[in-house]
C-alpha cells in the first residue's frame, strides 16, 4: 500500500463520519471477568495459521540490546525496564519549536542502533516508542534505511516527542522526502511501490535532550519499527472463527465530546485514537489522577478522553490520530507497553483476544460496508474486544452517541474487509487506501507466559 499521492495521513486516518451515528447496538450485561473463552478458543499453535507474514516488527527492550547501540553521550540502564538514558551529555544544541517560535538551548545524548535487515523487504515502515520524559526532557526518533537497489535514505524524522506540552509542541515533520520515499505523518513509504523498489534494512536513531544544568533524563524503554509489503486488494480471504470470548473493557464514546477543547482538534470526530487508546489504558488499570485532570471543564463527562486527545495531540498533523504517538502515550501508564503494527488475519485478533489482550484497529469504509455501524468514514480507530459465537466481532466503537452504545457487533466478513484491505471505493467511486490491517497494541510491561505467547505469534515480543 503507498500513500504517496495524498498529502497527509490526515486524509486517510482523520474520521469523517459521512452520515449521523446511529443504530448502535444494546450493550451485554458485563461479564464477571475480563473474559471467559469457550472450548473453541484459540491458541498461538492453532494449526492452518497463516504462513510467511508480510510484516517484520522487530524492537529493542533488554539491557543487552541496549547495549549494542552506538551512544554519544547516552548509556544504557539496567533493572526491571532496562533502557537508554542521558549519561553524559554529548553537547549542546538550539531547538526552535516550529509551533511556538521559542527557540532554547538543549543538551543532547544520542544511541544508534545497529542495522536491522527486514525479513521482509518493505513498502511501509512505522515506528513506535516507550518512554519516560520528564518536565525539561524530550525525544527525536529518527529512520535511515538502504534500498534493495542499494542506495541509502537520509535520516528521516520519525517524531519530536514528549509526555507533556509545556517544553515542545509534540510533533511530526512534513515535507521529508529523497524523491523515491517520502515521509507521511508517522509513515515512511516508498514512492512508487510498482517499480519493485524496497526497503531492505534500517538503523533507528534517539536523540536525547534535556535542559541543561539538569540532571533529569529521559528514558526510552522500547524502540521498534514494523516493516511491511501489504499486496494491494480490494478484498481479502475469510478466516474461519476460532474463538468465543468478551473482555470487559472500558467503554468510551467520542461524539459526547464533540466541540470541546479545538486546540486540541474540536472533539467529537476527531478523537477516536485517543478515545480508544484509553478504554485500553484504563483495561489494565491505568488511571488519572484528579491533579492530572483539574484543568478539563468540570461539567465534561469522562474527562479522562479529554486529557488523551491533549496528551496524543500532534500539532503538525494538527489531530490526534498519529499513531506512534498513542502508543507512547499509553506507556506513560505504570507497567503499559504500546507498539504499532499490522496484523494478518482475524485469526491474529483472536490469538491476543485468548490471552486477554484487546486491540485498536484502523479502518475505513463506505457506510453500506459495515452493517450497523451507521456511518461512512475515510479513517476510524475502534477497539476490538471479542468475537461471538459466530465468530462476529464485538468492538468498541468510540464514533456512537453515548457510552452506552459503545458496545457493537460487526459482521466477521465485513469488518475482516475494510480493515485488511489496501485499495478500497470511496463515496465519489474513486479508489482510496486502505489501511491494511494497522493496530495498536498495549500490553503489560512484564507479561504473563500466554500473553508472551500470543505476542510472539503476531509478531511482537
Amino acid at each position: 500500500m503507498s500513500r504517496a499521492q495524498q498529502p497527509s495521513r490526515r486524509t486517510v486516518l482523520t474520521v469523517a463520519v459521512a452520515a449521523a451515528v446511529a443504530g448502535a447496538a444494546t450493550p451485554a450485561a458485563a461479564a464477571a471477568q475480563r473474559g471467559t473463552a469457550t472450548a473453541r478458543a484459540v491458541t498461538a499453535d492453532q494449526p492452518g495459521r497463516a504462513g510467511a507474514r508480510p510484516v517484520d516488527y522487530h524492537a529493542w527492550t533488554t539491557y543487552s540490546e541496549w547495549r549494542t547501540g552506538t551512544a554519544q553521550g547516552a548509556r544504557a540502564v539496567s533493572g526491571p525496564r532496562p533502557g537508554v538514558e542521558i549519561g553524559a551529555p554529548a553537547g549542546t544544541v538550539d531547538y526552535t519549536d516550529p509551533h511556538t517560535g521559542t527557540t532554547a538551548t538543549w543538551e543532547y545524548a544520542t544511541w544508534t542502533a545497529p542495522r536491522y535487515r527486514l525479513t521482509v523487504p518493505a513498502t511501509e515502515v512505522v515506528s513506535s516508542w516507550n518512554a519516560h520524559t520528564p518536565d525539561g526532557t524530550w525525544i527525536q526518533v529518527e529512520l535511515s534505511g538502504t534500498y534493495s537497489d542499494g542506495g541509502d535514505t537520509p535520516w528521516y524524522v520519525m517524531g519530536r516527542w514528549a509526555a507533556g506540552d509545556q517544553d515542545i509542541k509534540r510533533t511530526s515533520v512534513d515535507g521529508q522526502s529523497d524523491g523515491r520515499s517520502s515521509i507521511w505523518t508517522d509513515t515512511f513509504a516508498i514512492d512508487d511501490a510498482s517499480t519493485g523498489l524496497r526497503l531492505v534494512s534500517y538503523r533507528l536513531r534517539l536523540t536525547l535532550y534535556r535542559r541543561p544544568g539538569t540532571r533529569l533524563t529521559p528514558t526510552v524503554w522500547r524502540l521498534g519499527a514494523m516493516g511491511s509489503d501489504i499486496p494491494d486488494r480490494f478484498t481479502v480471504p475469510a478466516s474461519t472463527p476460532g474463538l468465543a470470548q468478551e473482555l470487559v473493557v472500558p467503554r468510551y464514546s467520542q461524539e459526547i465530546h464533540k466541540g470541546q477543547y479545538p486546540q486540541y482538534d474540536n472533539g467529537g470526530e476527531a478523537w477516536c485514537s485517543p478515545t480508544s487508546s484509553q478504554m485500553i489504558v484504563e483495561y489494565w488499570g491505568g488511571r488519572l489522577t484528579a491533579d492530572q485532570l483539574s484543568w478539563i471543564d468540570p461539567s465534561y463527562a469522562d474527562p479522562q478522553v479529554d486529557a488523551a486527545a491533549r496528551f496524543t495531540y500532534d500539532y503538525q498533523y494538527e489531530g490526534c490520530g498519529n499513531w506512534p504517538f498513542n502508543a507512547a502515550y499509553a506507556a506513560t501508564f505504570a507497567d503499559l507497553q504500546g507498539v504499532v503494527t499490522r496484523l494478518a488475519s482475524l485469526t491474529d485478533l483472536e490469538t491476543l483476544v485468548a490471552a486477554g489482550i484487546p486491540a485498536i484497529t484502523s479502518q475505513s469504509f463506505l457506510s453500506t460496508e459495515l452493517t450497523g455501524a451507521g456511518y461512512g468514514t475515510s479513517g476510524h480507530l475502534m477497539t476490538v474486544i471479542g468475537f461471538t459465537a459466530d465468530g462476529d466481532v464485538i468492538a468498541n466503537d468510540p464514533a456512537s452517541p453515548g457510552d452506552d452504545a459503545v458496545r457493537r457487533v460487526y459482521k466477521r466478513r465485513e469488518f475482516e474487509n475494510i480493515w485488511l484491505r489496501t485499495k478500497r471505493y470511496n463515496a465519489t467511486g474513486g479508489v482510496s487506501s486502505g489501511t491494511g490491517g494497522v493496530c495498536y497494541l498495549y500490553f503489560p510491561a512484564r507479561p504473563s507466559a500466554h500473553q508472551r505467547k500470543a505476542l510472539a505469534a503476531v509478531g511482537v515480543r
